[in-house]
């Protein structure tokens, strides 16, 4: 790197007239005319080196010869950090290219370089590296305020939905027509909020004609939501013959809001198997340190990790974890990397030996020199691992994704070819009959079984 340049030679100095090349026998104190050139690192008398200098942000900057200047200015940055006293004025190193994409959990080949849904499902899109300071996932917090209303509003719709079955006389009590309306009440805000992103989602699948679960959820319990909102206000648009005790229509209120509590109750669970995972991807990036002890010219002060650069050189301490991945220079003790190689006993290190982030020193003091720091450490890679490997899909879920490209549309068919024979050949009012038929198909298909097995399985699994 360039920011290494080693000081230049006597014989290279004596060349330069502005040069002040103190005697070897000199005193340790410099005179106070003097500067430091930060490319090469000699003493310069401001006042022979005028035409020899800089600014930069505000600051002058003298050299010894006009090589170095050059030099500065194609990249003061570069030397600017040898400085320990700038170091905090350098930007921090580039995180990893995957640091600022984001991918779906469902579609992993699905990736952004911002925020937002998959185009695919409308799941939300989770960010590609796992950060140490990452707050709780905003969709888990969502989907759980989510679930406790839509069960707290679904258990009495269910109730009063089983009444007769439970052995409740609710009919004595409450009439039909009444009741219909208090379950319209009760399951309204548990279908169009609670369930409201599974119908974004169902759209989204079928503009991007990726028929999946929450395709079959929104069709189901849209239309049994739908069905029964109009057999709730309008029931006058029914035959006679649909309508039982009380001249009430029956309804699917329980059914919309069930499958909506128990799919929103799946992704919950499937959500926080993957908050676990995260907490324990975040625990590994906390291995490690905050701060690292730099050494510049013979001098040593704690700088944050995120300006240690590859080519620095630090020490560590007794008891102190390694910063970045290195080279040891001087020094000799004892590393546990147990976090590693899973070996309880340290290994020992000496000159030549190679240092890893996160693993903590023994006894003994290292002078290291880092080759490898931020996103490039092999902790970090480790992460990047095990990151991917979460979003990897198994094959029963690639499986799973072929059924449902074909069962979907096949149960789509089914309701339409059964509205079709209704509204054909089925008794009068043929409209009325084949649009309650095929509705009940679209109940019947809608997969709640699956919506909270299948997040079970991965979160035990997980």
């Amino acid at each position: 790197m360039q920011s290494r340049t080693p000081i230049a030679s006597t014989s290279e100095a004596s060349n330069c007239a502005s040069c002040v090349v103190p005697p070897t026998d000199a005193p340790a104190a410099r005179p106070a005319q003097t500067v430091r050139d930060p490319v090469c690192g000699m003493q310069v008398d401001p006042a022979r080196a005028r035409v020899l200098s800089t600014t930069f942000e505000g600051e002058t900057f003298y050299f010894c010869r006009a090589g170095c200047r050059d030099r500065f200015v194609a990249e003061p940055l570069a030397f600017l950090r040898k400085d320990g006293a700038r170091r905090e004025a350098a930007p921090p190193a580039k995180p990893h290219a995957a640091a600022s994409l984001y991918t779906c959990p469902m579609h992993p080949e699905v990736q952004s370089d911002h925020e937002g849904t998959c185009p695919k499902c409308g799941m939300a899109l989770e960010p590609i590296l796992v950060v140490a300071n990452d707050g709780p996932s905003a969709e888990l917090v969502d989907m759980q305020r989510r679930f406790v209303v839509s069960a707290v509003l679904t258990v009495p719709v269910l109730l009063i939905a089983m009444a007769e079955m439970l052995g409740l006389p609710l009919s004595r009590i409450v009439a039909p027509l009444a009741r219909n309306g208090v379950e319209l009440a009760l399951a309204t805000p548990v279908v169009l909020w609670g369930g409201w992103p599974f119908f974004v989602r169902a759209v989204a699948s079928v503009r991007q004609r990726s028929p999946n679960m929450f395709t079959l959820i929104g069709l189901g319990t849209g239309a049994a939501y739908g069905y029964s909102v109009v057999a709730t206000l309008a029931p006058s648009l029914f035959p006679p013959t649909f309508r039982g005790e009380g001249g009430a229509l029956g309804v699917y209120f329980e059914a919309a809001a069930g499958i909506t509590t128990l799919v929103l109750l799946g992704q919950v669970l499937e959500l926080k198997a993957r908050a676990q995972t995260n907490t324990a991807l975040k625990a590994l990036l906390g291995l490690a340190p905050k701060t690292a002890r730099l050494v510049v010219d013979g001098e040593e002060r704690d700088v944050p990790i995120e300006v240690l650069r590859a080519g620095d050189v630090f020490r560590v301490r007794p008891g102190e974890r390694v910063p970045a991945d290195g080279v040891v220079l001087e020094g000799a003790s004892s590393i546990d990397e147990s976090m590693l190689t899973g070996e309880p006993v340290p290994v020992e290190k000496t000159a030549g030996a190679r240092a890893t982030t996160g693993t903590s020193n023994g006894r003994g003091t290292l002078l290291v020199r880092a080759d490898k720091v931020g996103g490039e450490t092999l902790l970090a890679q480790i992460v990047r691992m095990v990151s991917a490997a979460q979003r990897t899909r198994a094959p029963i879920q690639r499986l799973a994704d072929v059924v449902a490209a074909w069962f979907v549309p096949a149960v789509v068919a089914v309701a339409l070819l059964t509205f079709a024979i209704w509204f054909l050949i089925g008794p009068e009012p043929r409209f009325a009959h084949a649009l309650v038929n095929a509705i009940a198909v679209l109940v019947i298909a809608c997969p709640c079984a699956l919506g909270l097995a299948t997040p079970m399985s991965i979160m035990v699994g997980t």
